[in-house]
């Protein structure tokens, strides 16, 4: 029995490594700051909505809210570089699955070079930070 139970504690912990990414984006659908994107999926099928990212230069995009869970399940937030150069850009990708029929709304939120506080700073912080909103209708 005691076997078991360090079995199962052992297992447990390796399901929660921190290099563990995500390898299926699912459909990949593209937003960007002040736009709002209509998303369509279906039921059980899995997404990403992307964002062009740069934490060098200041971008920290972030989940404003979760979705309504009946719709769309949260799963992960992954980012992909462009290159393995020090400061390059690439995206990030926000991992969701589809999971009943409906509508439901995602908003991120790009707190440009804001620090731990995630508010802005100053004048050219609130000008350069900013929401991208995704629309999301599941069908059957």
């Amino acid at each position: 029995m005691t076997r078991l139970l360090v079995l199962v504690a052992l297992l447990a912990i390796a399901g929660c490594g921190g290099g563990s990414a995500v390898s299926n984006l699912g459909t990949v659908v593209s937003g960007a700051k002040g736009s709002t994107v209509q998303v369509q999926v279906g039921k059980g099928q899995r997404f990403s909505l992307a964002v062009q990212d740069n934490p060098s230069v200041g971008d920290s995009w972030e989940l404003v809210a979760l979705p309504d869970a009946k719709v769309a399940a949260f799963i992960s937030k992954e980012r992909r570089a462009e290159s393995d150069a020090p400061g390059s850009g690439g995206t990030a990708y926000f991992v969701f699955n589809a999971k009943r029929p409906g509508v439901t709304q995602v908003r991120l939120f790009n707190c440009w070079r804001c620090g731990a506080s995630r508010t802005p700073a100053d004048e050219t912080s609130r000008q350069n930070s900013g929401e991208a909103i995704f629309e999301i209708t599941v069908t059957d």
